[in-house]
């Protein structure tokens, strides 16, 4: 019996029967809500032309009114900064609380719904609570990005709690340890580089949330976005896009190389 001269991957399903009865399925659910959804087409085609009405404003862009880009981009970073200290400040003791091997089973199941209700919604659906809350402004940008932070930071370092080399724990309380001497000298050193690293990434992804919950109400260089395009001033729009997309990237790298550092 002769062997292929080349190894070929196996497909994802192997019976081909089943493979290509999941493949039309999936292609005739793809036809069918297309052909269902309520699709102005007419519409459709004069947003394409207003779209290139909205480009054509918006080339060349313009810095004319740098001073209020600068500010809004400044709050926005305030906003980053202040709902990552706050949220990576709250996350540390749910993290505690939703680790299984740490904490009893009532306190367990109680720091696991603050973190699913934290990630149930979307920082757009919390952005617009808070401004209905608190008003417009930064702070309602920052309570949205303390729960965005909650969600995410505490998640990932109750999983790496739950992770931990527990003989650590265990020969501290064989020796009579109490529970916060075991908490300092059993668990935070072997969670610390994963805290750290989830800070810096938390930073960043708060900067980029900011632009986005601002647009909303919630302070930021969103609400200047929005504002300017509220005023059809697309030019100034865009470049306060450019600088957006330009610090994020500049953030990503930063973030990077001090992740590669830790």
């Amino acid at each position: 019996m002769s062997r292929p001269d080349t190894w070929r991957r196996p497909p994802f399903i192997a019976n081909p029967v089943l493979r290509w009865t999941v493949y039309l399925g999936l292609s005739a659910y793809i036809i069918w809500t297309v052909a269902t959804l309520p699709i102005n087409w007419e519409r459709v085609t004069e947003g394409v032309v207003r779209a290139q009405r909205i480009f054509n404003g918006a080339f060349p862009p313009s810095f004319e009114r740098s001073g209020l880009l600068i500010d809004g981009f400044l709050e926005s970073l305030k906003i980053a900064i202040l709902a990552t200290f706050g949220g990576v400040l709250l996350s540390i003791p749910i993290a505690f609380m939703a680790a299984r091997n740490i904490a009893p089973l009532p306190i367990y199941y109680f720091g696991r719904a603050i973190i699913i209700i934290a990630r149930s919604f979307h920082p757009v659906i919390v952005a617009i609570i808070f401004v209905k809350a608190v008003g417009f402004g930064p702070l309602a940008g920052v309570l949205t990005l303390i729960v965005y932070s909650i969600g995410f930071v505490a998640k990932m370092l109750a999983e790496r709690i739950e992770e931990i080399d527990f003989g650590q724990v265990e020969a501290l309380r064989a020796a009579g340890a109490p529970f916060l001497s075991t908490l300092v000298y059993a668990i935070f050193p072997q969670i610390l580089p994963r805290q750290v690293g989830l800070t810096i990434y938390q930073l960043d992804s708060n900067l980029r949330a900011s632009a986005v919950v601002g647009i909303v109400g919630a302070g930021g260089i969103g609400s200047t976005l929005a504002n300017a395009f509220g005023r059809y001033d697309y030019d100034f729009a865009l470049a306060i896009t450019m600088v957006i997309v330009g610090a994020i990237l500049i953030s990503e790298a930063v973030s990077g190389q001090i992740r590669k550092r830790i």
